[in-house]
């Protein structure tokens, strides 16, 4: 390979490499306080975005969370097959929306209370002021990586 930096130096650099590798790190760490419910913590965050609605399209719960359609579906079919989620008509016949179940609303209610563990132990191994400060950068990080999706 011909250049003039060395591919461990990407990874050490590379903002994309180390979001993802904190973010399985991260998931990986809530996955283990969710277990007794039964759920991953993919799975928490979107039967959390149902929540307290009357419905989300597809469109809705995938730009909400930012990503992608296809992903979202992959994401959604294993929690209808579970009986978490079902599908409703919308006004516009040509789409769908998702709800939860009452047997999805009561996993969120058991799994609040394992989500709120997990997150008082990074808040509180971080402390306060890093945790905020963190949120605050990611928040700044996620708004400039929106609204550059056209510059290449």
């Amino acid at each position: 390979m011909n250049t003039s930096i060395s591919c461990e130096a990407i990874n050490r650099q590379c903002c994309c490499f180390n979001m993802r590798k904190v973010t399985r790190a991260v998931t990986q760490y809530y996955d283990r306080f969710l277990e007794p419910a039964g759920i991953r913590a993919t799975q928490f965050t979107l039967l959390a975005a149902l929540f307290s609605t009357r419905g989300k399209t597809l469109t809705e719960i995938a730009e909400s969370l930012v990503m992608d359609r296809t992903t979202l579906t992959r994401n959604l079919k294993p929690l209808e097959k579970m009986g978490l989620i079902a599908t409703v008509q919308t006004l516009d016949k040509r789409s769908k929306a998702y709800v939860l179940t009452p047997a999805g609303e009561q996993i969120v209610e058991r799994c609040v209370p394992l989500w709120q563990q997990a997150q008082n132990s990074v808040v509180n191994s971080l402390g306060d002021e890093t945790y905020q400060d963190i949120i605050s950068k990611l928040s700044r990080m996620l708004s400039i990586t929106s609204n550059s999706k056209d510059k290449k």
